[in-house]
């Protein structure tokens, strides 16, 4: 599981550093493999806009550029990026910068120098050049709201900390950044900042026919019906930066908006191209000799050990894993159905490998995903949808939402004394109940026994 630190912290910040958040996870069990700085040091680089290209006379590939840097005069740069042309907003890096090391392993340093005969105060840069990206195809194109003069380092959160966490099977409620949080809250004592999910009102009755015909594969689906959405909207850079420090390149909005909720709250979800579903969806077991053409490209064929979701014409779906290919959003996309479902753990473990793959979702839903929060979740998707690709004609469905074969968590009793014996430390009965409270659960006690109602989100909780 890999995150930015700078995530983490607005849903719960604790007074420590970097180094200390990451020994703090580790010894909690949360082992932190690798700490990495988003960006290598360098300094002077800033926002600036091209207010002219002019072709280099002495050199075809060359254009001299006028740039502003929020100062009273425009530098002089000679830029040989292909996309350089006027308007843009780009890195500048200023006389006296400092880049990062090149191939030779040393710092790269801007002076006033001359090309070709022009002279150029400064270099414009690419993601590539300050080791932020592996783009290497030109400039580095900011929005055109970027505040001219302000540093990159501040202006793309560059002094940020990518943290990798190694995580044990059990430890499926840490598979989002707002589960970590949660674990951060109950370690440190800081106040955990919990998302808030606003019910959105349905402007249309707009419904899709869903039927679960195996509830020992699903135990609850949620969906909503969105009608008029523009897929050619442009995924916001905070989001692409975020997806990316997750490792995950950004796609399309509608899957970048999919992939981001799973990464915030750990719940995978699949958005179906509306007008492609034939009828209506059964979520069921395979059948043999049933084929699916899946988004990685890859045909497979099914049979009933295998959870689909299929409409009335075909298979559309490993139910859990992957979506098809039939039913995937695409520039052309108009009405999506947005699904969010509880499947068992059971009922995904192990199947991706019989293919050969592994999915982040796949990966999740065998550990175990909560589920009392399909609605909330499919609510935060919308309003992403809404505010990335909504239009003047954006309708939204009601949720229509189907519990089916919930889990039932047994409650577990703990005695205290049990507890100091097996762990060889004094703890007292009200350490214990505080330390199972900040963790979110329900908490009973009596004399020298704790009783816990193992919340939603928390699979590995059935014994003392």
């Amino acid at each position: 599981m890999q995150f930015p630190e700078s995530w983490l912290r607005e849903f719960c910040n604790p007074p420590l550093t970097t180094e200390q958040l990451a020994e703090t996870l580790t010894m909690a069990g949360l082992e932190v493999e690798e700490l990495q700085p988003v960006a290598p040091p360098f300094s002077s680089v800033v926002v600036g806009e091209i207010k002219s290209a002019e072709q280099h006379p002495n050199a075809d590939r060359l254009r001299v550029c006028q740039v502003d840097v929020g100062q009273p005069t425009l530098l002089n740069i000679v830029c040989g990026a292909p996309n350089a042309r006027v308007g843009i907003r780009i890195p500048c890096a200023m006389v006296g910068a400092e880049l990062p090391p090149g191939e030779d392993g040393q710092p790269f340093q801007i002076k006033v120098g001359k090309l070709r005969g022009v002279e150029s105060q400064g270099m414009l840069c690419s993601a590539k050049e300050l080791k932020i990206a592996d783009d290497h195809g030109g400039l580095l194109e900011l929005p055109a709201d970027a505040p001219l003069g302000e540093s990159i380092r501040t202006y793309l959160k560059l002094d940020d900390t990518l943290f990798t966490l190694k995580l044990t099977p059990n430890l499926a409620h840490c598979l989002s950044v707002y589960g970590i949080a949660r674990e951060v809250s109950a370690l440190t004592g800081t106040p955990l900042k919990a998302p808030e999910f606003k019910s959105l009102a349905a402007q249309v009755q707009d419904t899709l026919p869903v039927a679960v015909h195996a509830t020992d594969l699903c135990g609850r689906f949620s969906g909503r019906v969105v009608k008029g959405v523009n897929p050619k909207a442009q995924t916001p850079a905070w989001m692409v930066d975020r997806l990316a420090r997750c490792g995950q390149r950004s796609v399309s909005p509608l899957v970048d908006i999919s992939n981001y909720v799973m990464f915030e709250l750990g719940r995978p979800s699949h958005i179906f191209d509306l007008n492609k579903i034939h009828g209506g969806l059964q979520v069921r077991w395979g059948r043999a000799n049933e084929s699916l053409k899946l988004l990685n490209g890859s045909t497979v064929t099914v049979d009933d050990k295998v959870g689909v979701i299929a409409d009335d014409a075909q298979v559309e779906s490993l139910a859990g894993i992957m979506g098809g290919d039939a039913t995937a959003v695409s520039d052309d996309t108009q009405n999506i159905y947005i699904e969010a479902a509880y499947w068992w753990p059971k009922a995904i473990a192990g199947r991706s490998r019989r293919y050969n793959f592994s999915t982040d979702a796949g990966h999740r839903f065998e550990r175990g995903v909560d589920p009392e929060s399909t609605v909330e979740h499919i609510e935060r998707i919308t309003q992403l949808v809404i505010d990335i690709c909504g239009t003047p004609s954006t309708q939204i469905g009601p949720v229509d939402d189907q519990k089916l074969n919930m889990p039932v968590r047994k409650p577990v009793t703990l005695r205290v004394a049990r507890a100091n014996k097996v762990i060889g430390m004094t703890l007292s009965q009200k350490q214990c109940a505080d330390a199972l409270r900040g963790l979110g659960f329900e908490v009973s006690e009596t004399e020298g026994l704790i009783t816990v109602n193992p919340p939603s989100w928390r699979f590995d909780l059935e014994i003392e």
